[in-house]
């Protein structure tokens, strides 16, 4: 495992009254996704499950970085960061990241979002897998861009958005790597409330506080949060396995390349597999 100590992609603050903040910490990149953020993110909710002084989880991004996520980092300087030892604690295999979308998920304590700028790919779906509650701020908007990079929505996505919009309008944001603004995404019932965004983390750190003792009894949201994904959880689980190997599929292609070499030359792609 990693230690707190040596978290570089997160940042990881407890306090006396309950609260642990994660903070996705990369804000030279725009809090962009790496495999070791994941491995950290996977770490942390490791530490916070088991640990009987954290009773509620926020999560947002570095600030500097105007954005929550900017979704994968997939750049060849991520290479120089992964040690033998991190390579060690990574499953080739997994390819959509479903570890850690399985651990938030089956997490026991309440989980509070605030998006606090762009959230692309991984940035959002995460969120729609783990969070109770997501707060979003005016400037914030949700890119669901996988399909420009010819991958497929991942964190079991494909069926949450079709059990929260419904087969037409998930199948539209999905297919055409929809866009989605801070209000419309509360019109879709994607984020619970649009702030400004000085007033965005305090009044997410104020919700979370409601959801433990003293203020609520903190045993009862737990056990409804667990009877909750413990609903769907075979359905989310089947449909990770399912987005990992279109991951697999879609790897062996060449399209991936051809929306990659597009991206950096800031051209249109022209896509070959049918």
């Amino acid at each position: 495992m990693i230690a707190i100590e040596d978290f570089k992609d997160i940042k990881y603050e407890k306090e006396e009254n309950g609260i642990c903040t994660i903070t996705i910490n990369r804000p030279e990149r725009r809090n962009a996704l790496s495999p070791i953020t994941f491995l950290e993110l996977e770490f942390a909710f490791e530490y916070m499950e088991h640990d009987d002084d954290v009773r509620v989880v926020v999560i947002t991004g570095n600030q500097e970085g105007n954005a929550f996520s900017s979704g994968a980092y997939v750049s060849p300087k991520i290479q120089s960061e992964m040690t033998p030892e991190i390579i060690k604690m990574l499953d080739p295999t997994d390819r959509s990241s479903k570890r850690i979308a399985r651990k938030i998920f089956d997490f026991p304590k309440p989980i509070v979002a605030a998006v606090n700028g762009l959230a692309i790919g991984g940035g959002i779906t995460m969120l729609l897998i783990g969070a109770d509650l997501i707060y979003a701020s005016e400037n914030a908007y949700l890119g669901f861009y996988f399909v420009q990079n010819a991958f497929m929505s991942e964190f079991a996505s494909t069926f949450l958005l079709l059990l929260q919009l419904g087969f037409q309008r998930a199948k539209e944001i999905i297919y055409y790597g929809k866009k989605i603004g801070a209000q419309e995404a509360f019109e879709l019932g994607l984020v619970n409330k649009v702030l400004p965004l000085n007033e965005l983390v305090p009044f997410a750190r104020e919700q979370a506080l409601k959801l433990i003792t003293p203020k609520a009894p903190g045993l009862s949201i737990r056990l409804m949060r667990q009877a909750i994904h413990t609903m769907f959880k075979d359905q989310i689980y089947k449909i990770l396995d399912i987005e990992n190997e279109g991951y697999i599929t879609l790897l062996s292609k060449p399209d991936v390349g051809i929306a990659a070499r597009a991206r950096r030359e800031k051209k249109e792609p022209v896509f070959k597999t049918k």
